[in-house]
């Protein structure tokens, strides 16, 4: 509702300098006159604060930069665009991880938070080159909660993106092989700490590739029985995963499982861009954000359960078979979806 009614440029550059501030805080915490004269136990409860105010920060900003796209991007240019917003996040998200690690270990805590905040102050001035947009929805403030059901009931009346948000939904939820990675690196396959990092990159990887070639090559046509076929063959993936006991195979299951997710997930995203209209993008992003964050969090919860009451393998099956039961259903459950294409 509030990226809505608001101008997505000004809220967006509003979410980033939130962000600035909280990397000073960070940046604040790790110097040594903070760990002079403050209790480690309250350091570490201020750092857990603050990353819980980005996270509220996120839950705008995130939503904010999948609704800008289509008001910066002409439509016939959306699939392309949604290719490389996708792209550029999992490259990101990737080497994010792995500079992290690199940057502690060559400059310590607070020169790392230091690169951090000066990334984040250009991607500030980055985001001012663009030009504001005018506000499409207008709603007087008593309306907000009028406003969130309008949002979610266009989600649930438009079949394509309810069956993506769904069928995304539930993949992730049963798919989560990857919370059980360390495991299998340590008990299964015992392939030590390179292994494991390798293994749990696998992904990503595999993830990144597929966006490279989309992006040079787009998909034509066909794009709704895609994004069945991909979630079916990540399951697919999942179950293969699971039984293996080598490596390679391993890798290459979970490298597989990424491209095919990378897939569903440029699908997904280009779905939204063109069945939502301009004044409720805010909102059906929100609603996506909810659908997929949760999912997350609950897949590895899931996980966690399953391989308590199962064991490791029988449970990482179990996920992948789940997985591939979700798609048959919803193959018959949404058929919109599956004839869907642009």
């Amino acid at each position: 509702h509030v990226i809505d009614i608001s101008e997505k440029r000004t809220l967006l550059l509003k979410g980033i300098f939130s962000y600035i501030c909280a990397a000073g805080v960070l940046l604040f915490l790790t110097t040594p006159v903070v760990h002079d004269h403050v209790d480690k136990r309250h350091i570490s409860w201020l750092i857990y604060g603050v990353i819980f105010c980005t996270g509220i920060m996120r839950s705008f900003t995130g939503p904010n930069f999948t609704a800008i796209i289509a008001t910066v991007v002409p439509r016939q240019f959306l699939q392309n665009a949604t290719t490389w917003s996708q792209g550029s996040w999992m490259g990101a998200s990737v080497t994010g991880h792995a500079l992290g690690g690199f940057l502690i270990a060559m400059l310590g805590n607070t020169g790392t938070m230091v690169i951090i905040c000066c990334l984040q102050i250009a991607a500030f001035f980055i985001l001012m080159q663009l030009k504001p947009k005018p506000v499409i929805h207008k709603m007087k403030e008593g309306k907000a909660w009028e406003s969130v059901q309008q949002g979610l009931r266009f989600v649930f009346k438009t079949k394509e993106l309810l069956g993506a948000f769904a069928l995304d939904m539930f993949a992730v939820l049963f798919g989560g092989a990857v919370a059980m990675v360390p495991v299998y690196a340590k008990d299964i396959l015992k392939i030590g700490p390179m292994g494991f990092g390798w293994l749990n990159a696998a992904t990503d990887i595999g993830a990144i590739i597929i966006v490279i070639i989309l992006t040079i090559s787009p998909m034509k046509r066909a794009q709704g029985r895609k994004l069945f076929i991909a979630i079916g063959g990540f399951g697919t993936c999942i179950i293969l995963f699971g039984l293996s006991k080598w490596f390679l195979l391993s890798f290459a299951a979970l490298m597989i499982a990424g491209m095919l997710d990378g897939i569903s997930v440029v699908i997904r995203g280009t779905v939204m861009q063109l069945k939502t209209p301009d004044h409720l993008r805010g909102r059906v992003s929100s609603v996506s954000s909810m659908f997929i964050n949760s999912s997350n969090e609950l897949g590895q919860f899931e996980s966690g359960v399953a391989s308590r009451l199962l064991g490791v393998v029988p449970s990482v099956v179990f996920g992948g078979a789940m997985t591939v039961l979700i798609v048959i259903i919803t193959w018959f459950k949404f058929p919109t979806l599956r004839k869907f294409e642009y």
